[in-house]
């Protein structure tokens, strides 16, 4: 333990990592309420003014390597930097980025967006791993109990993100709005080192070899990546920002998809058939595999909430309450509500459900979770008909969208991640993690994609486009349920001892 001082009975440096996460993620979700709002809008009223179908490639090119530069993140960190020292970094590249977007021109835009996606890669994987070291070997119940309370913090952070950001981006001024979320990563920054002493040595240094000229071999090869990596990003930026190359943000986005899906696969191929695994590790491995293609269908649809869903909020939705306007971006907000109101109810459903052994297993929960998702849109989807009346619907639709979608996610995302923990070789843990996370970041970018079908002319034009829309992601995502539950016998008997 890292001090005598406690934080609700754990470790003090408990609440270092709580407030800095907290800001983190006030920044990152204050950032997401407005960001494809500010695309979207026009130059006069200081957005960018992009159509529908580029704002949303950048939307979920932007959501897509937020999650997929995890991996490099954590590497480095291991590797070099050491957890303490990645997640300063990554804040300072946060805030800075921020501070890029204040400016409003469209050259610092996508500066500010590329340092702040470096900044998550860096400090969102190695913030959790600190977590973790605050811990014994022996204190495995409490440091779950410490995740929990980490966790409380991402959510506080989720919620009061769009509250604030979301409401001056969208009132005041766009670039004020990510300004304010570039505060909010200021004031973390500045607790994580005013406090950072609560920490102990915890995650000072990175990993390092027993042999000395290996050690240094891999350290030469670090710089090297990092100094090759930094030239090509600065090459890009010239040369795209001089416009001397053309970049098409919708091209990128699908060539993205495309390379996500093709290495995913080739690497299960190369894992299943080439990794020296048994006959019963292929069987987990392959229903990691599987279990992949439902989360990704999951996030594709359940991450529009910044996204399609957003500007069904802002564009089509009646959002009065008492003779006042909910700003749009407040509808960001609901999600992390649940999640609070609802994790400990799913928690102990759980237990008391094992406790009777009718507990669902994995791909049970999962199949629940995409159903629930499905539900979520087909209320969405109703509430589009009445835009095609020339009407606008009640923003309470939505709020019954984001419980059954929060709903879902409970049933699913802290299925999946102890899923893959469990199924998956000790010596494969780590990149079947970070094969996972890419299944989130593959669903987001598929949901930013997605927004690109709501372009209000076109919907004047035809306003059956936007029912179509949220059905076509009800018939996918349900679909998706039934499969799940149809296989479960299979698939749970290819589990093994897992559960």
């Amino acid at each position: 333990m890292s001090s005598t001082k406690t934080f609700f009975g754990h470790p003090r440096g408990l609440a270092t990592l709580f407030f800095t996460e907290m800001w983190e993620r006030f920044s990152y979700y204050g950032m997401r309420a407005i960001l494809i709002l500010f695309l979207r809008d026009s130059i006069e009223n200081g957005g960018l003014g992009l159509d529908a179908k580029n704002s949303a490639a950048i939307y979920g090119l932007y959501t897509m390597f937020v999650y997929l530069l995890a991996m490099p993140g954590g590497w480095l960190a291991d590797n070099f930097f050491g957890l303490r020292k990645s997640v300063f970094i990554g804040g300072c590249f946060i805030a800075v980025g921020h501070f890029f977007l204040v400016i409003p021109t469209t050259e610092t835009f996508f500066i500010g967006l590329v340092c702040i996606v470096l900044g998550v890669g860096l400090l969102k994987p190695n913030i959790s791993g600190i977590v973790g070291g605050l811990y014994s070997t022996q204190e495995q119940s409490k440091r779950d109990a410490g995740f929990s309370i980490f966790y409380m913090g991402i959510n506080i952070g989720a919620f009061i993100g769009p509250i604030i950001a979301g409401a001056i981006g969208e009132r005041i001024a766009w670039n004020l709005g990510f300004g304010v979320a570039g505060i909010g990563m200021v004031l973390g920054l500045i607790q994580y080192k005013l406090t950072e002493k609560y920490l102990g040595d915890i995650g000072v240094e990175p990993a390092r070899l027993d042999d000395a000229s290996a050690q240094t071999r891999r350290d030469s090869m670090v710089k090297k990546v990092l100094i090759g990596f930094g030239v090509a990003l600065i090459t890009v930026l010239v040369l795209g920002l001089t416009h001397t190359i053309t970049i098409n943000p919708f091209v990128i986005a699908n060539a993205s998809g495309i390379i996500i899906f093709v290495s995913v696969i080739s690497y299960f191929i190369y894992i299943l058939f080439f990794g020296g695994l048994d006959a019963v590790e292929r069987k987990k491995i392959s229903v990691i595999g599987i279990l992949f293609i439902f989360s990704a269908l999951f996030w594709s649809g359940f991450e529009q909430a910044g996204s399609s869903l957003n500007i069904f909020a802002l564009e089509y939705s009646d959002r009065n309450f008492l003779g006042w306007e909910i700003p749009a971006s407040w509808m960001q907000s609901v999600n992390a509500i649940f999640i609070i109101a609802l994790s400990p109810m799913f928690a102990w459903l759980w237990v008391w459900l094992a406790n009777r052994n009718i507990q669902p297993n994995t791909p049970a929960k999962f199949s629940y979770g995409l159903l629930l998702l499905a539900a979520g849109f087909a209320c969405v989807a109703v509430a589009a008909y009445y835009v095609t009346d020339g009407n606008k619907p009640l923003f309470w639709w939505l709020i019954l969208t984001y419980l059954l979608h929060t709903m879902g996610e409970l049933c699913l995302s802290p299925v999946g991640l102890s899923a893959v923990t469990k199924l998956s070789p000790k010596k494969l843990v780590g990149q079947m993690m970070g094969i996972w996370f890419m299944s989130v970041a593959f669903g987001n970018l598929i949901a930013g994609l997605m927004a690109g079908g709501i372009d209000d002319a076109e919907i004047q034009a035809d306003p059956s486009i936007l029912p179509n829309l949220f059905w076509f992601v009800v018939l996918t995502t349900g679909v998706g349920g039934f499969i799940l539950l149809i296989f479960n016998k299979p698939i749970r008997k290819l589990m093994g001892d897992i559960h």
